[in-house]
């Protein structure tokens, strides 16, 4: 279809802007003793400028993509990732124009890059809806919790900024352990993207039948060596790796396959980097931080969880519940989609308890956003790739 042709071409120049806007982001913190704001900063102006006009292309990629489904794009996983990037970029820029700091910007667009390059490993083909999702409630719900974790997103950034300056990485402590334990995890998730793009390059299939829960033969195709979950099945795929273990029901095998072969590929990439800068990746990325104004970053984490908070309340627990009791006639069941979704809601609850009551600032209150969004993305990756539940089908 050419409007779909065009959505995905959208999306890569999207990608591609917000790859050089870093870079230009990056010339506006180099030089002088603080950061300026873009006002005072012709790199910055470039920078914001090229953002923009990714995300405008990036919404170009959403509109064009809804109008060749005849559906909200955020019916699976590829669809939501991008839209959630999407959201992520136009978050930071409302709140760049509130605070005027590029090096916001020189971290909030690597993690919205590394975000949609996860979601491109993803099928991208456009297919009908599943009985299940088609709901208005799916627009609402969807969309609304997506910007939620977006802006919630951003207080993260904002905290990563605040340790990587504060925090005294020349000598070994609990901060920098943990500092370093948060890079580990971002480039776990690299890692999939490298495992997901090298398979792919290389063609891997491996094609089973199986006789499935209600004795009917189905098929199952895995783009990564099998290693959980088919011993009892035949394959057809000559040569294929036997796997070695059965998961239990509530996990699925495919999937942790992948999460498997995605963590292995991390960890090797990780420790190539370390031997490369012969140092903790955290101290590697400390100099670019450190030009940043420490009071203003802890505000921006503030009041990023005072606006994504109820946003997130509204979305991810309230028109939930009401889409819930319409497709499955009660307000709440315990699947771990839901039972996430509320452990991030009680998480950013106590955050503003802590800020609010015991005056949890500064350092203290950096951690917390870095922690909340770590949450977030367990909740997007492990919650919908391995432990299955009503909201598999994503």
């Amino acid at each position: 279809m050419a409007l779909a042709s065009i959505s995905s071409n959208l999306l890569f120049v999207s990608f591609i802007a917000y790859l050089i806007a870093t870079l230009f982001f990056g010339g506006a913190i180099k030089g002088g003793k603080a950061e300026t704001t873009d006002k005072n900063n012709k790199w910055g102006k470039v920078a914001i400028t090229i953002t923009i006009i990714g995300f405008l292309c990036h919404i170009g990629y959403f509109i064009t993509r809804w109008i060749a489904s005849g559906h909200a794009p955020v019916s699976n996983m590829f669809e939501f990732t991008t839209a959630f990037g999407m959201m992520l970029v136009g978050s930071f820029i409302l709140l760049f124009f509130l605070y005027r700091t590029p090096s916001l910007g020189l971290f909030a667009l690597p993690i919205a890059i590394i975000i949609i390059g996860y979601a491109s490993m993803f099928p991208k083909e456009i297919t009908p809806l599943i009985p299940a999702l088609k709901s208005y409630w799916l627009t609402v719900h969807v969309i609304t919790a997506a910007l939620g974790e977006s802006i919630l997103a951003i207080s993260a950034v904002a905290g990563l900024i605040y340790l990587l300056k504060n925090v005294d990485l020349t000598k070994k402590s609990k901060q920098r352990f943990w500092l370093e334990a948060v890079m580990f995890t971002l480039v776990l998730v690299i890692g999939f993207v490298v495992s997901s793009t090298a398979f792919s390059i290389a063609g891997y299939e491996a094609k089973f039948t199986y006789i499935d829960k209600n004795e009917a033969p189905a098929k199952i195709e895995y783009n990564y060596p099998p290693l959980f979950g088919m011993h009892e099945y035949k394959a057809l795929t000559e040569g294929a790796m036997e796997p070695i273990a059965e998961m239990p029901p509530i996990v699925n095998a495919k999937t942790l396959t992948t999460f498997v072969w995605s963590i292995g590929t991390g960890i090797v990439l990780y420790v190539l980097l370390r031997l490369i800068f012969r140092r903790p990746l955290a101290m590697v990325l400390q100099p670019f931080a450190k030009k940043a104004n420490s009071q203003l970053m802890d505000e921006i984490g503030y009041r990023s969880v005072l606006i994504g908070f109820p946003v997130f309340t509204l979305g991810a627990l309230i028109f939930a519940m009401i889409w819930a009791h319409e497709a499955w006639s009660r307000f709440w069941g315990w699947d771990p989609k839901e039972v996430w979704a509320l452990i991030t809601w009680l998480f950013y609850a106590a955050f503003l308890h802590l800020r609010l009551s015991r005056g949890w600032e500064g350092e203290k209150s950096a951690w917390l956003a870095v922690i909340g969004f770590i949450i977030i993305m367990f909740n997007l990756i492990a919650v919908n790739l391995i432990i299955a539940g009503l909201h598999s089908y994503a």
